[in-house]
């Protein structure tokens, strides 16, 4: 394929936006080359400015569940702004898509929007602290969280150590309250609790790991943290902004059959535009002014566009009953044939899935961690990412990302990518 106007665009870009880019991994820094400049979608395809068409497996990092320019979504956006774009008062939209969100989602009475999933969880661990009265909290390697300075946090060496800022501007005062877990090690949760008595306000976590690949709980993982955390009066936070509202209608916690206290929620909710959401029962969110004295606010937070995309979003999903068995069997149908061609080309692999999240990591061990996702082989995921890229085939540029299915996908796009894959491996070693 010709990427001749997307690499003119990018210079342009350089010269304004930092790297040219308005969030670090659209730079293609972790597989090289130029980074494609899109003029539309549809569907389930990609328009880039030199006319090339791709089959996406991004879906804008999740949301696009339904596929893109979803019509129901698109009119109800253009409605909603032929009468405003934006008051900064309230409308009765917020609290319908609120009322909706609260009737889908278990364990929750009160949401509060905002405008990303990073505001979301930085909220989220606010009111947590502010609930608890205790202000260390744990995260775990590889998860992430937004970049908001309690999350950009590295490991220590040891169960008692204070973790270190990974980006220059996070303070060791802020880097002093976030502990480092690794995921899926219950034994090592306990060591720091442990090691942190009456200390630790909450636990934050993906419930389905989506930044180091797609990395599922092991079975009975995220029970053990909720009995810790109830056992240690600690509130047990899901960062749902991938898997809210896409493993089902009630997102994680309904799968997996967990009750969290508090959810966080980005993506699917705005239905394609900026939307973030916390959640919780009513003791805890009702801790949040004006009610209470934990302090959030937003100008644009319910903006009515975003209210009117995510409403519009989610009823469709609470309609269609069949939905999330649809995209579960078209990821299925998808690893089958990835691993049957990666197999078959003697390529060593591993392929996770959960729902409609799934990752293809270049290693033979489980990928369970951030230290066991680490050792995949990156070389052979760059050729693999510009292969599938010059097949038509547009998948997260990093190996540390899920890929995202859409139920705009048709069985003949998953055959195209199955093909596509047997081409992009045909001269690996």
């Amino acid at each position: 394929m010709i990427y001749k106007r997307s690499s003119a665009l990018f210079a342009q870009a350089e010269q304004v936006i930092p790297g040219g880019v308005n969030s670090p991994v659209r730079a293609f820094k972790s597989v090289g080359g130029t980074p494609i400049f899109l003029k539309e979608a549809k569907g389930a395809y990609l328009y880039d400015e030199d006319g090339n068409r791709f089959i996406d497996y991004i879906n804008s990092w999740g949301p696009m569940i339904l596929g893109h320019a979803y019509q129901p979504v698109v009119d109800a956006v253009i409605e909603r702004a032929k009468k405003g774009t934006s008051f900064g008062t309230p409308t009765e939209l917020e609290t319908q898509i609120a009322s909706l969100a609260v009737s889908m989602v278990p364990h929750i009475d009160k949401i509060r929007f905002v405008n990303s999933g990073t505001e979301a969880c930085m909220s989220a661990v606010r009111l947590a602290r502010g609930f608890t009265k205790k202000e260390k909290i744990i995260k775990f390697a590889g998860c992430y969280h937004g970049h908001s300075d309690s999350f950009l946090i590295q490991a220590g060496s040891g169960a008692v150590t204070f973790g270190t800022p990974n980006s220059p501007g996070v303070t060791q005062g802020t880097a002093m309250d976030t502990l480092l877990a690794r995921y899926n090690d219950i034994e090592h949760v306990s060591e720091l609790i442990t090691a942190n008595k009456n200390q630790i306000a909450c636990i934050i976590i993906e419930p389905v790991a989506g930044n180091m690949g797609c990395i599922p709980p092991k079975e009975g993982f995220l029970q053990s943290l909720r009995d810790l955390c109830n056992a240690h009066d600690i509130l047990l936070i899901f960062d749902e902004v991938m898997t809210g509202f896409r493993l089902a209608r009630g997102g994680a916690q309904e799968r997996f059959n967990i009750e969290a206290d508090i959810v966080c929620f980005g993506k699917v909710i705005g239905g394609g535009l900026p939307v973030g959401a916390f959640a919780a029962r009513n003791e805890i969110m009702n801790h949040l002014a004006p009610l209470g004295p934990v302090y959030q606010a937003g100008t644009l937070s319910g903006n009515p566009l975003a209210m009117a995309a995510g409403l519009t979003m989610l009823t469709a999903l609470h309609n269609d009953p069949g939905i999330f068995d649809r995209l579960e069997e078209k990821t299925a149908y998808l690893h089958k044939g990835m691993s049957k061609v990666l197999m078959d080309n003697k390529i060593t692999h591993t392929i996770n899935r959960v729902g409609s999240m799934i990752s293809v990591h270049f290693d033979d061990t489980a990928v369970t961690d951030f230290d066991t996702a680490a050792k995949g082989n990156n070389d052979m995921f760059k050729a693999f990412f510009h292969g599938m890229l010059n097949n038509g085939v547009y998948i997260a540029p990093s190996a540390f990302e899920t890929w995202f299915i859409s139920d705009a996908l048709s069985y003949e796009d998953l055959d195209v990518t199955i093909a596509s894959v047997a081409s992009a491996v045909k001269d690996f070693k």
